[in-house]
Order: C-alpha cells, then structure tokens, then sequence
C-alpha cells in the first residue's frame, strides 16, 4: 500500500507565497507521475500541475502558471508545489496524487492511483 503525506497547507495572503510537500511511502519502487490537484468550495476538483520523472514532462493549469511551479526530489519520492503570488481565488484543499505510470494525461485525476488526504489552503485578500 502507497501513502501519500502531505504538508504546508495553511494561511497565506495575497501577493504572498507557500510551499506543498507531498511525499509518498510504503512500497519499494518510485512513483513516476505525481502532482497536484485542488478543490475549492462548491467546486469540482481540479487539475494544478503535475510532472513525470521517466519521461521529464511538466504540466500546469493556466490558472497557476508563472506562479506556481512543480519540483520532486525522486530520491525521496517527494513533490513540491511552490506557490507565489497567491489569490484568494486559489483557496482550497490541496491533494498530491500519484501514479507508478509515466501518464501521457496528466491532467485527469481517473488516471492517479493513489491520493493524500488534503491539505487546505487558505488566502486571505
């Protein structure tokens, strides 16, 4: 079984910064594809970025990009979000997802075998 822990939710302010961590443990071989979605009230979960570490490949919402970016250190099994220039609008929970599968679609969360329990993000304006 594959866990997913995340950590750095909390309260940030507009303009301002935070940073996601997300690593996975408890099976021996690495996640390729691991990212990031988000879901805020009354909305669907949506796709925020993700990367693939066999093939190199990087993608992100229009909604983050030149704001937020993806990193891993594949070592640890560990992804990062860097979020800067925060919006209230990007109030939500965060969840790390992942799979064993360097995924061709990045962007939708059917194709993720494994899910961390949610970090919520909150900016105040």
């Amino acid at each position: 079984q594959v866990q997913l822990v995340e950590s750095g939710g909390g309260l940030g302010q507009a303009g301002g910064s935070l940073r996601l961590s997300c690593r996975a443990s408890g099976r021996a071989f690495s996640m390729d594809t691991m990212g990031w979605f988000r879901q805020a009230p009354g909305k669907e979960r949506e796709f925020v970025s993700a990367s693939t570490w066999s093939s190199a490949r990087t993608k992100s919402a229009d909604s983050v990009k030149g704001r937020f970016t993806i990193s891993r250190d594949n070592a640890k099994n560990t992804v990062f979000l860097q979020m800067n220039s925060l919006k209230p609008e990007d109030t939500a929970v965060y969840y790390c997802a992942a799979s064993p599968s360097a995924l061709q679609i990045m962007t939708d969360q059917a194709n993720y075998n494994y899910w961390g329990q949610g970090t919520q993000v909150t900016v105040s304006s």
